[in-house]
């Protein structure tokens, strides 16, 4: 399997990372992928990386570090995803995030899009952070499509019309994580009307364990509870589950280029 969005690099796991990430290796982890969240977060990122080879770097502003010094933020990412001295296998995680406030809500869009840009530009997938702001990230979505941008709706939660437009960005995918465990959560019926081609499995550990460890910190070994319930969803066996979504995530992501160049 591959977990294709964790924060293993997190201060939440400095007591036990490398007894964590081994226990996702004994779950069958083989890649770990690990989006970054602002300037602070880059040397723990990069940490991670160079120590575990199965853990690949995104470079990416999220989308609740956009501030009052984004302009600042913004140039030191760039900086690491244009100054080819490291490899990012990806853009990310970026996008919008309306829950706590929307103060700095043009800011974000406009961090968004130029994020897209670079994107673009670097022949890269994007990771996209959209919560409560999915109309927001489609519109944006709407304007900057073309078939060379890639990427993946990271922890989706969204409703059938949500899922119906982002199906029609034929190369996008939707990241699906412990949410989907909830006892109470209407994400099992969306899926049915979304293909398993377009499923990536991932953790965004330390956040969001799946059931039965909702409320506790989650980890990459987790991604074996989310793979066992989406082959309820798909009426599948856990084998199919795991094969067919490590092709996608290899397809988006080119993992086997990235690890080997």
């Amino acid at each position: 399997m591959i977990d294709t969005h964790s924060h293993m690099y997190s201060e939440q796991f400095n007591e036990d990372r490398a007894a964590a990430i081994n226990r996702s290796q004994q779950q069958g982890i083989e890649f770990i992928l690990l989006p970054n969240i602002d300037v602070d977060s880059i040397d723990a990122l990069h940490s991670l990386a160079d120590t575990q080879k199965n853990c690949l770097p995104m470079m990416g502003l999220h989308p609740c570090s956009v501030d009052e010094n984004v302009i600042k933020s913004l140039s030191i990412i760039k900086h690491e995803l244009f100054n080819n001295h490291r490899k990012y296998i990806a853009v990310g995680e970026i996008g919008i995030d309306l829950y706590w406030d929307r103060t700095h809500i043009e800011a974000q869009k406009n961090v968004f899009r130029t994020q897209i840009s670079w994107a673009k530009e670097l022949d890269l997938p994007i990771v996209i952070h959209a919560r409560d702001s999915m109309g927001e990230i489609l519109d944006i979505l709407d304007e900057e499509y073309t078939s060379e941008l890639r990427g993946v709706f990271h922890c989706f939660s969204g409703d059938d019309d949500d899922a119906r437009r982002i199906l029609a960005y034929k190369t996008f995918l939707f990241g699906i994580g412990g949410v989907v465990t909830f006892k109470n959560s209407k994400l099992p019926l969306v899926l049915k009307e979304i293909p398993l081609a377009k499923i990536l499995l991932e953790t965004d550990a330390p956040y969001l364990a799946p059931t039965p460890f909702r409320g506790k910190r989650n980890e990459s070994a987790y991604l074996s509870y989310i793979a066992d319930k989406l082959s309820d969803v798909y009426e599948c066996s856990v084998d199919v589950i795991k094969e067919a979504t490590s092709k996608n995530a290899e397809g988006l992501f080119q993992i086997s280029k990235f690890v080997n160049s």
